[in-house]
């Protein structure tokens, strides 16, 4: 195996996952490709090199690294739902026109809110929507 492949193992192991060819590439897929993809995305880029990848187990796959704190859920729409490998706090933004997602640095952990005192929050998130600076230009010409 080449040495990309052996520190992906050794990160799956670290958190306890065996580190199947499947595992490996999906990891090896959120952290090189940081377009928030989806699972469709990501069965969509593998299938080819993996003809035997289920949908089902790419769902899986990424359940797992979220819950081993490898990947983080990012829902900006409802009927969307995205993966990030980086899951330090940190705010999102989302072109309107070319659905492209930014990723920006927020304070998010400190962000208090005095209304919610009584509450248990579990996860902060932050998410703007507009026009990013890409598309701007283009519609400017």
């Amino acid at each position: 195996m080449n040495q990309k492949i052996d520190n992906l193992s050794k990160i799956l192991i670290e958190k306890n996952i065996k580190p199947s060819y499947q595992r490996i590439k999906i990891l090896q897929y959120i952290n090189e490709n940081i377009n928030h993809p989806t699972v469709d995305t990501i069965f969509n880029s593998l299938i080819k090199e993996i003809p035997t990848l289920s949908k089902a187990t790419v769902y899986n796959t990424l359940e797992l690294f979220k819950s081993t704190n490898l990947a983080k859920v990012l829902t900006i729409e409802d009927n969307e739902t995205r993966y990030d490998s980086k899951v330090h706090s940190h705010g999102h933004f989302k072109c309107e026109s070319c659905g492209t997602i930014y990723d920006f640095e927020a304070d998010i952990d400190n962000l208090a809110v005095d209304s919610l005192k009584y509450f248990k929050i579990k996860d902060k998130n932050v998410y703007f929507k507009g026009i990013c600076p890409k598309c701007l230009e283009k519609n400017k010409n």
